[in-house]
């Protein structure tokens, strides 16, 4: 095992320095503190380069004709193929379990995520406030009063959760939106994130397996919405001592930052990716020239590591 003060050691924790190029012989000074989070990006935001990139014409052309090929229009299904009545101490309610895949081709990332009604409730309240209008022609299954957890009453109601989020998904301002991504994504991203903070990577890593697909979906028109995750994704298998996996993720985040050096996560990613090429043998000097052109035209008094990041996360 590395040792935890070597720069490629999973338990390494310093910042490479952002201004001057370093080898492999030089030592890294320790971290310092952690400066206020920023702000969560809004899906429905333009994604685009940062006004910093120093991308000539040309080169910005040609990237928008990737991005165009590479974030195309992900089309989705949904089902809810069973429920389930689950109970508490003080209550009885029902689990309705959805079923997501991508239509057009086989997929092998299926994912399934389990809501109640009122989960569904307070995803119709959220979406009524901001579109309205839009959501004339979407039916919402009416609240009952008695009867709720009767097999006639489960099997209508699930029919017409199901009907419900088509008509959503119908609705380009809707399946574009925060609000539908988050409430598919977002109680398993939090389960992740907790995980994450309590040190219980195995787990942490076994509930991002399965929402990070989905969520790359469903925030296909943005592809720095999953960032965050992936970030996650990366921090759980490096401190598993699993580093090729873990460098293979990072190698996804960055695609995601292409010619986005404002991107909070930019900056912590690389340096996380320079420490995972060093450990594995692999040419790091492109990527710690990365880091200090972008810290060069953003200069930064208070550096931060990937994993100080990414457990601020989902924090409510």
């Amino acid at each position: 095992m590395a040792s935890s003060e070597h720069p490629g050691s999973p338990g390494w924790t310093g910042l490479i320095n952002q201004h001057t190029p370093r080898t492999r012989q030089e030592v890294l000074p320790s971290r310092p503190d952690l400066p206020c989070p920023g702000p969560e990006e809004h899906l429905e935001t333009q994604d685009s380069p940062s006004s910093n990139s120093c991308m000539t014409t040309k080169e910005l052309q040609e990237h928008w004709q990737k991005e165009k090929s590479r974030w195309r229009h992900v089309k989705l299904l949904f089902e809810i193929t069973s429920a389930r009545i689950e109970e508490r101490r003080v209550s009885k309610f029902v689990m309705y379990q959805v079923v997501i895949v991508q239509t057009g081709s086989f997929d092998s990332d299926k994912a399934v995520v389990e809501r109640r009604y009122s989960d569904f409730e307070r995803l119709q309240k959220a979406l009524l406030k901001r579109f309205g209008p839009e959501l004339e022609d979407v039916a919402f299954p009416r609240k009952r009063l008695t009867g709720n957890l009767s097999a006639e009453t489960i099997c209508e109601r699930r029919l017409e959760l199901c009907d419900y989020l088509r008509l959503l998904y119908a609705v380009r301002a809707v399946r574009r939106s925060r609000e539908f991504a988050d409430f598919l994504t977002r109680p398993e991203l939090r389960e992740a994130f907790g995980c994450l903070r309590a040190g219980q990577y195995a787990r942490a890593l076994d509930v991002l397996g399965r929402v990070v697909p989905l969520q790359e979906k469903l925030t296909a028109h943005c592809p720095t919405a999953a960032v965050p995750a992936l970030c996650a994704t990366l921090v759980c298998l490096r401190d598993l001592e699993r580093p090729a996996e873990a460098f293979a993720v990072g190698e996804r985040a960055l695609q995601r930052l292409w010619a986005r050096e404002s991107h909070r996560y930019y900056a912590p990613l690389l340096d996380a990716m320079v420490r995972l090429a060093y450990a594995l043998g692999k040419d790091f000097a492109s990527l710690q020239g990365r880091l200090d052109d972008s810290q060069l035209r953003r200069p930064t008094h208070r550096g931060f590591t990937l994993k100080e990041l990414t457990v601020r996360e989902y924090l409510s």
